[in-house]
Formats: structure tokens, sequence, C-alpha cells
């Protein structure tokens, strides 16, 4: 550590933890997500398990020092098998008054509260209500409260760096990154990586907010104010090389594998909305592995290119989030009828209309079934952690063009924008998604009929543009069987309705499984999507007091498994809790006539495991 540790100080004592929680916050502008993202590389790599829950606001600025303007980070990291970000922060780093004020009621009594004491100014503590002072008043006696001089005690380490003063107040979020780091006792060797990197074409700013990091750690070591290190060891894992990954990260990549798995370039059509544009940013940097990223003049516009590349032989997928699939719903209503291969990947955030865009949300799940004029089934399927956000991406594109139909990936801001270690796959295990092209005609008069199927996946033969004999019709008026004329027959027009339908029900999906240890739950706990870290932590502490409850998660939406129904039979209450009004509990009963129980919130904020742990044991113990 003598690299950082450039101080004489008196040894300190270190106490390991098992767990920690952390929440980095303050103004939008005061790099609260650069500073979250650095602590939660620095414990990847120490080999904690880990998982980060981001907040900030849908305004591009919001006023500086005001509650809207709030932006947080907060990571969990452990030395065994965590799920979620934590309920609630042990470790608070305030910015600001606003920073304080708008988390202060989420902190268990006796918490850290780390406050940056230059912002607390008159000015500042009245744009947010406050009429003295919480660190003069008896406010925060509940607590362990930390004042520390960020902005000023930065400046002054900066003085001989060169740089302006408001480069120099800019870089307080790394001399508090510093102070946490060393008070976890967190390796740094990566953050200095990455500050060179970062600003490799300023190196003033190189200088600069290293040097604020390393008084960050300096101070923790000779501060009297912090008397204690923390450790927390790596957590057990199973072998192999990970890497920190967000859900939007891994569906970029799943993406890019499901191209190499099936042999077909890739065409990404998208038009930039919150929380998706991430998938795009990520895909347009991998056009070696054969990806082409078209950044769409609007919605309607990425999914009508999309789908032509899927037309043309490519593996054509869309990114958007619940506003912007509304838009698609015509052209995908399109692809149902053209029976073309489609993925649509819809990052979930809190609406109706444009909502709360950098709020998480999973009510996108009745669009997705039931979205589109006509009969219009397509396959849907969720991905319930960052990490599984890369293999649901392979799946939807080997349904996608297997069975020749439109399929949506419902994933939202929190698994998107919330990141865990995924443990790299090997590569020659991914399923292989090769499919055949159409290079003959396939009729006895030697004629092609493009809709003549494939007696095992109902598909129709795909085939591309220009081969010699394979001309066909195409457009979204009603299709003749086998022939793909031009139909209005009311004989022929059921057929084909129902044979789309049957098509999308007969897709084989794996059987649900039951987490069940004793065998002798009586209440089943059903999710979906991203509750399923909620879920897992709740069921695990209700287990651990002798409540015996069992837990099953949905990714297939459509069809669901073939074993879905025994299994809900199989207890004497469902509960399903979902971060809409009840979606799949009303799809649930409609379709297994099972009296599930729903539990609902639509906050914007993901359910917390002691929320879900009072309620399951409520149902548990009452019935």
């Amino acid at each position: 550590m003598n690299e950082v540790a450039e101080v004489d100080a008196p040894e300190k004592r270190v106490e390991q933890l098992e767990r920690v929680v952390i929440r980095f916050a303050g103004d939008s502008g005061d790099g609260m997500q650069l500073t979250g993202d650095r602590f939660t590389s620095e414990a990847a790599q120490l080999g904690n398990d880990i998982s980060t829950l981001p907040n900030f606001p849908a305004e591009i600025r919001a006023p500086a020092g005001t509650l809207p303007g709030v932006s947080s980070f907060q990571v969990h990291f452990a030395d065994y098998d965590i799920l979620t970000p934590g309920d609630a922060p042990n470790v608070l780093v305030a910015m600001n008054p606003a920073a304080l004020k708008a988390n202060l009621a989420d902190l268990p009594a006796g918490a850290d509260i780390i406050v940056n004491t230059d912002e607390f100014t008159r000015r500042n503590l009245a744009k947010v209500g406050y009429a003295a002072s919480p660190l003069e008043d008896d406010s925060l006696a509940g607590y362990a409260v930390h004042p520390v001089a960020l902005t000023s005690m930065t400046v002054a380490a900066l003085a001989d760096t060169g740089v302006a003063k408001k480069d120099a107040e800019r870089a307080k979020n790394m001399f508090a990154l510093g102070l946490l780091s060393w008070m976890y006792s967190r390796p740094y060797e990566s953050t200095l990586r990455f500050l060179e990197q970062k600003f490799a074409k300023r190196p003033e700013l190189v200088a600069a907010n290293t040097a604020a990091f390393r008084a960050g750690w300096n101070f923790g070591e000779t501060t009297e104010d912090f008397a204690v290190r923390y450790e927390v060891k790596p957590a057990r894992m199973r072998p192999g090389t990970y890497r920190n990954i967000t859900g939007n990260a891994a569906l970029a990549l799943g993406v890019v594998a499901a191209g190499v798995r099936s042999g077909l370039p890739v065409f990404l059509g998208a038009y930039p909305i919150t929380p998706a544009s991430d998938v795009l940013h990520e895909l347009s940097k991998h056009k070696r592995f054969g990806i082409t990223t078209m950044q769409a003049e609007d919605e309607i516009a990425a999914v009508g290119a999309a789908l032509g590349a899927s037309y043309g032989g490519a593996l054509g997928v869309t990114t958007t989030s619940g506003p912007g699939v509304a838009l698609k719903s015509e052209t995908i209503s399109l692809a149902v009828a053209l029976e073309l291969p489609l993925v649509v990947i819809d990052v979930q955030r809190a609406g109706p209309s444009t909502g709360m865009p950098t709020k998480t949300e999973q009510a996108d799940l009745n669009l997705a079934l039931y979205g589109r004029h006509g009969e219009a089934p397509v396959a849907v399927i969720a991905p319930r952690s960052p990490s599984d956000c890369f293999h649901a991406a392979i799946e939807a594109a080997r349904i996608a063009l297997t069975y020749r139909t439109p399929v949506i990936l419902l994933s939202d801001n929190y698994v998107a924008n919330g990141s865990e270690p995924w443990l790299l796959p090997d590569v020659t295990e991914l399923p292989d998604l090769h499919v055949p092209f159409a290079d003959a005609p396939n009729g006895e008069d030697g004629r092609f009929l493009p809709y003549l199927r494939d007696p095992q996946t109902l598909a129709r033969p795909w085939a591309v543009p220009g081969t010699p004999g394979l001309e066909h019709r195409i457009g979204g008026l009603e299709k003749a069987d086998k022939t793909g004329d031009i139909s209005y027959d009311p004989a022929n027009h059921d057929f084909m309705v129902r044979i789309r339908a049957e098509r999308i029900a007969a897709i084989p999906v794996p059987d649900i499984e039951v987490e069940d240890p004793d065998d002798n739950a009586r209440v089943l706990v059903l999710g979906w999507g991203s509750t399923y870290g909620p879920i897992g932590a709740a069921c695990r502490a209700l287990r651990q007091r002798s409540l015996p409850i069992a837990q099953a998660h949905l990714r297939h939406l459509n069809p669901m498994p073939a074993n879905l129904g025994a299994v809900l039979a199989a207890y004497d209450k469902v509960v399903i809790p979902e971060m809409n009004l009840g979606q799949l509990a009303r799809e649930i009963r409609a379709r297994y006539l099972i009296d599930a129980i729903p539990f609902n919130q639509v906050s914007g904020l993901p359910f917390t495991a002691a929320t879900l742990e009072n309620m399951l044991e409520d149902v548990v113990k009452n019935g």
C-alpha cells in the first residue's frame, strides 16, 4: 500500500465483516455513478460477490443542490453469495444537504454517515427545507456522523497540480472514493489505471484525480475520526474467470454471441431511449463480429430496418423501452404475419407515457403478450439478473431463428443498470443457433412454397431474397397457406391465425424448477424478471427462521413451461410479487384457475427483501 499511503500513521484496528452496503449520494454533477462504479470494480477485483443499484434523475441537469437532482449509487459486497443490492445502507456518503435528506429515511440506526461539510451552507440548507443544519442539532444523534470537508480538503491537496479551482472541486468524488477504499481495504490499482485511461488526453486531470484519491486514502489513514478499518473477505464462488457486468452490457454481448453461434450477421436498429440506449452503445463497439448498428430517426424506422434485415437473411434486433414498444407494435405485427425472426429488447421503465424514465417497473407484460392488433402472438422471455441477460439474449435469438417469430425480451431498469459478477462461459458450450436457409424449390410441381411448414417446428422456410427459383410474395396482407398468395378466403384466414398461435404455443421451453429445500412448503412464491433477487433473499431469510417456503421463477412467459400448472396445483397458496398492479397474477389466474395472491409495488424502486419477508411471513403463518 506504500504507493498510496505516503504518510506515517499509527496502525489502526482491522475488523472483519461479512457484508457491507454503501450508498454514494450527491448532486447529479458530483460523479456518484462513476464513484460507485469504481468502488464496485475494486470489490469485484478482490473477489467479493457484489450487487449494485444506480439511481439517478431523469433530467440531464436538475437544479444543483435540490432533491430532484440527487443521484446515488448503492453497492452491496459480501464474502458469500448475495442476491440484492441491499435493503438499507450501512454507510451513506452525502455530498450535500439534498443527498442527506433524500436518503436519510433509508438508513438503519447506527449507520455511518460521511458528510461533505463544505456544502452545508445556509443557501444549500434552505434549498431542501432545513431551517438549521442537521450537523449542529440532535437530529442525527442515532447515527455515527463523520463530518469531512471534502471539497476544501480536495482543493488543498491539488494546490500544486496546476488545475483550475473548478476542476479541483470536481475531484472531490475521488477523495471520497480514496477514503472509502481505505476504510474497506479495497485494492486501488485498477482505479489508478482507470484514471490514467479516462483522462489520457489531459495529463493534468490524471494528476489531479490521482492526487485527490491519494489524499482521501491518507486522510483515512491519519484522522482520528476513523479508528477502525474493515475487511470483507472474497466470496466462495465457482472456479473460473469473472468480470463485473451490467444487464445492458450482458444483453449486448448475448446478441454478439447469438450472431457468432448462428453464423449470421446481426443488425441492430435502435432509437436512443432510456434505459435501453447502452445496448446500442455497447453493440456499436463490436463490428468485427459482424454487428451492424443503426441509430434510426425514430422507433418505427428502427424496427422496420431490423425486420428488413431479417428478411435479407440477418438476425434483426431492435432495442427500446415501453413507449417505443407501443410505436413498434404495427411492425411487430407485420413480423408475425411474415413469420420472420425478430428480437425486440424492451428495457422496461416506469410508465405510463413518458412516466419516470430512470426508474424501474415491470408493467409491460400485458403489452408484450397482447399489445398488437389482431391475433398476433409472440414469444416472451425475461432475464432474472444482470448476468442472466447474456443467456436470455441467446435464448431469445434461438427461439426467433428456429420458429421464425418475433421474441420480446423483457428486461427492466433495475436489471439493466445493476451489476454483478459474471462467470465467463465456455463459448463452445453455448447452443448452436445455425438454421438452414431455403436453397431449392419445395413444391411437388417445382414451385417454391414460402408457407409450407416444417412439421416439427411449424416454421416456414427462410428464403434469402435473390436466391434463384425462390421468388415469393411478401407483405402484410393475409397469405394463403403454402403458396403465400394474397388470400381473403375465410377458412384460410382461420387456419393461418390458428397455426401461427399453435406455432408459438408449441415452442418447447424448459420446465420450471422449484426451490423447496425440505419439500414441506405449502406456500409458493412465483416471480418473473428482476424480482428474483428480492424474492430469493426473502425466502432465504424465512427458511433460516424455520418457516418453510418455496420459490419458482419464470423465464419463459409465452409459452409458459409445460409443468407450471402441476407445480402451482401442488401448493396451498401461490403468491406473485410484481412491480406492477398484478399483470402476471391475472395471467396465472386466467390460464390455470389458481387463486394467486398478488403483491404489488409501483414506486419506481425494486422490492426490498425485508418488505417481501414480512409479507410472506404473514402468508405462511396465517394463510
